[in-house]
């Protein structure tokens, strides 16, 4: 076969999947202008869930109107059965997908059998753990007995299907949960879309011209829809949070081996994994972060993983009332930010000196942006082993990988030493030392600060293929910082009169101020390492300045 005729199989054994009375009706379809990629069009706006009929009142009630903990709480008094609710947001879910092309894998007779047997566990008086019932979506690259993560590379899809689960699904279900569907990744994951030749492009829910962020694009996508109460990402250099940017919902990424990570599907040569992935969640409300890392972690993850370390959920003090020192990351010459990501960082230092808070500016040479940007691409590009498996499926390179790695690729040398001629193990060895470099500096910021306010990225969500470098995000990979994403408002008509405008050494995606009204605006907060439990629950107080008691 030929590996356009591979992916069409692929293709149409996932859609036949999707039951066919919660196929969007083509009268439904019709309406909408075609191609969606190429047309300006907010789906959440729409209301299209509620005109094509698939899901009930009760149904819409659950999936638009309760947090994690609502359902949780509903689900243990048996006010709502795991039943109601899996069916619920797998109906949503596969209207999702029909209209943003979100997942890869769907397991939707597999979770309301799950289902069963949990409601049917409760009614005998027995709860199976703090999530019993609750759907969670995941990413592509986690493991699922059954079948296949192919991370959007066609020669993946010689694969056979997975024997065993990844360790975070087995906790999850062990957990209680229900896990009924995988989300899509951009090709390789080595990219900040969500496209590749096998399942296609990802689109956002807010406007279809739009991006979702990558290359947990899927999962950000599919979250903003509503279609997931709780979903699960993983992060490298922003995986996480530039979805959750994008599509206008919380994110976090946390330290390094807080959650497990393994038996992942990867691309990469073993041992060549510089920056350590994170495993972590997205959701549309904050709380039900905290949840899920305060479930994992006390389940004592470091038990049944290598990859993750033994040290359980604390208990940190309310930050609600405390004066909080913030230390406000500057804006990065070479990485300057879109008029609406200034508005929406002055209206964050506003609101949060309103609530009390001391705002303290950091000194720009000692915060790396570029610096960490520069070594994490070079980092990046020692293995090319993921290149070798685009070639073995005779597949091309999306435009979005061509894009991002020639941006990476141009990257003229200013922090890192030039390492032309340098064998790969000296090169891995400046690398490493000019990261202790940055390492040492902001443990001397942390002397003076509690948390560091930053933008999320230098722009809102861009048209595909166009966002490029991620260096706000980043950064706390290369220092291995638990990060957190707080949507915080939209690009409004008064961004739309800014001018941007970049010098030949500045990098940045376009600015399209028209076509980007709307978007979602967000920030970013992140702690020091290991310090999750902090950096969540300061989050909760910045939120509350932010946006209130949502």
């Amino acid at each position: 076969m030929s590996w356009e005729d591979k992916v069409k199989e692929k293709r149409e054994r996932c859609f036949k999947a999707i039951p066919q009375d919660w196929r969007i009706p083509d009268a439904i379809l019709s309406q909408l202008p075609q191609p969606l990629e190429d047309n300006a069009t907010n789906l959440i706006k729409l209301g299209i869930v509620r005109q094509c009929g698939i899901l009930t009142d009760d149904e819409l009630d659950i999936t638009e109107y309760h947090t994690t903990t609502n359902l949780l709480d509903k689900l243990k008094s048996g006010s709502l059965t795991s039943v109601q609710i899996t069916t619920a947001f797998s109906k949503r879910a596969a209207i999702a997908h029909q209209l943003v092309n979100c997942l890869t894998e769907t397991f939707f007779d597999r979770a309301i059998q799950r289902a069963q047997y949990l409601d049917d566990q409760r009614a005998a008086g027995k709860i199976c753990g703090p999530l019993h019932g609750l759907p969670v979506s995941i990413k592509d690259s986690f493991r699922v007995i059954g079948s296949q993560s192919t991370l959007g590379i066609v020669s993946f899809l010689n694969k056979e299907p997975a024997t065993s689960n990844s360790v975070l699904v087995d906790m999850l279900i062990e957990l209680g949960s229900v896990i009924y569907v995988k989300t899509n990744v951009p090709q390789t994951l080595a990219t900040v879309d969500s496209e590749n030749n096998i399942f296609g492009r990802t689109l956002n829910p807010w406007n279809t011209m739009l991006g979702p962020g990558g290359s947990s694009g899927g999962e950000g996508a599919l979250v903003a829809f509503r279609g997931s109460p709780l979903g699960v990402g993983t992060d490298v250099g922003g995986s996480i949070r530039i979805p959750s940017l994008c599509c206008g919902v919380y994110g976090f990424k946390p330290t390094v081996g807080r959650i497990p990570y393994g038996g992942q599907q990867d691309c990469g040569k073993p041992g060549t994994d510089f920056i350590i992935p994170a495993a972590g969640p997205l959701s549309n409300d904050l709380g039900s972060v905290g949840i899920f890392m305060k479930a994992v972690l006390e389940a004592n993850p470091a038990a049944l993983d290598s990859t993750a370390i033994d040290v359980p959920w604390r208990s940190v003090p309310d930050s609600s009332e405390k004066k909080l020192r913030i230390g406000l990351l500057p804006e990065d010459p070479k990485y300057p930010l879109h008029p609406p990501v200034k508005r929406t960082l002055a209206e964050a230092v506003k609101a949060l000196e309103t609530c009390g808070h001391e705002i303290i500016s950091l000194n720009p040479d000692q915060c790396h942006v570029s610096d960490a940007t520069e070594v994490a691409w070079q980092f990046f590009m020692i293995d090319d082993t993921a290149y070798g498996h685009v070639q073995a499926g005779e597949e091309y390179l999306v435009q979005s990988v061509k894009h991002t790695h020639g941006l990476s690729a141009s990257l003229k040398p200013v922090f890192v030493p030039d390492v032309v001629g340098m064998d790969r193990l000296d090169h891995v060895a400046v690398l490493k030392t000019k990261r202790a470099e940055m390492i040492e500096d902001w443990r001397k910021t942390w002397l003076s600060v509690d948390v560091v306010l930053s933008p999320s990225a230098q722009s809102t969500a861009v048209e595909h293929d166009k966002f490029g470098l991620p260096p706000y995000t980043t950064l706390t990979n290369i220092l291995d910082y638990p990060s957190c994403i707080i949507p915080f408002g939209q690009v409004s008509g008064d961004d739309i009169e800014q001018q941007f405008l970049t010098t030949p050494d500045q990098i940045a995606p376009p600015y399209n101020a028209q076509l980007f009204q709307g978007a979602p605006c967000s920030v970013q907060i992140f702690t020091k390492t290991l310090r999750d439990e902090e950096c969540l629950e300061i989050a909760k107080a910045v939120d509350k300045c932010l946006n209130g008691s949502k």
